[in-house]
C-alpha cells in the first residue's frame, strides 16, 4: 500500500494537479540537473501536461500552454546546464567511487565510447529522450570536459525538441475519446517510444559496420 502511494504522489498527473505549471519548471530542472531527480517522470509530466491545456479535458484541470511553452524548456535547459557543471567541478571526484551503484567509474569510459560513437553534440541530444540517461548524461557530460559552447548548443537544441514536442504532442492527441480516457495509457507508451531515437540511431551504425566489416 505504501508503494503504491509513493507511486501516485509522483505520477505525472498527481504533481500537476498539486503544482501546477511552476511544479513543471522545477521537475524538469531536477530531473535534468539534479542526480537525485533521476525517479522523476519527466517525458510523461510534459505529455499530461500538453493535454491538461485542452479545454473540457478529464483531469479536472486546466493549464496554459503559454506559459508551458516558456517554463518548461528554461526548467530543462537551466537544469541541464547546472548538471554540466556540477560534473566539471565535482564529477571527476564522485565517479572514481567504485562503491557508488549509481555513479560509477565505469560510466566515464562509457560516455566517452558513445561521444566517440554519435558525436558529443549529437549524444547530448538523443539523451533528452531516455528516463534516466538524460539525468546522467549532463554531469557525464561535464566531468569528460565536454566543450561548454558545444554542450550548451547541444542541450538548447534538445532541450527546446523535448519538451515543446511532447507538449504539442498531448496537447494535438487531446480531442481524441480514447486518450481523454486512458491518459496513464498514452503516458507510459510516450515513454517507450522516447527511446525510438536512440534504437535508431544504433540501428543504423549497426547495418553501417556490418557493410564496412
Amino acid at each position: 500500500m505504501h508503494q503504491v502511494a509513493l507511486l501516485n504522489s509522483i505520477s505525472a498527473q498527481h504533481l500537476l494537479d498539486v503544482l501546477g505549471v511552476g511544479g513543471v519548471l522545477l521537475i524538469l530542472f531536477a530531473e535534468t540537473g539534479l542526480l537525485l531527480g533521476f525517479f522523476l517522470p519527466g517525458d510523461s509530466l510534459l505529455f499530461v501536461a500538453g493535454y491538461a491545456t485542452v479545454a473540457h479535458n478529464s483531469l479536472h484541470f486546466t493549464l496554459s500552454l503559454p506559459a508551458l511553452l516558456v517554463v518548461a524548456p528554461i526548467g530543462a535547459i537551466v537544469g541541464a546546464e547546472v548538471g554540466y557543471e556540477l560534473g566539471r567541478r565535482a564529477g571527476p571526484r564522485v565517479f572514481r567511487r567504485p562503491e557508488a551503484r549509481l555513479l560509477r567509474p565505469e560510466h566515464i569510459d562509457k560516455t566517452r565510447g558513445v561521444f566517440d560513437a554519435f558525436g558529443a553534440r549529437r549524444a547530448v541530444v538523443l539523451a533528452r529522450f531516455i528516463p534516466i540517461i538524460r539525468t546522467l548524461m549532463n554531469p557525464l557530460a561535464g566531468t569528460v570536459e565536454m566543450p561548454r559552447a558545444a554542450f550548451t548548443v547541444a542541450n538548447v537544441v534538445g532541450g527546446l525538441v523535448w519538451t515543446i514536442g511532447l507538449l504539442l504532442l498531448g496537447r494535438g492527441l487531446g480531442h481524441v475519446n480514447f486518450v481523454r480516457k486512458h491518459i496513464e495509457v498514452l503516458a507510459i507508451l510516450v515513454v517507450l517510444l522516447s527511446v525510438l531515437p536512440i534504437l535508431f540511431e544504433l540501428t543504423r551504425r549497426g547495418a553501417r559496420a556490418r557493410r564496412t566489416a
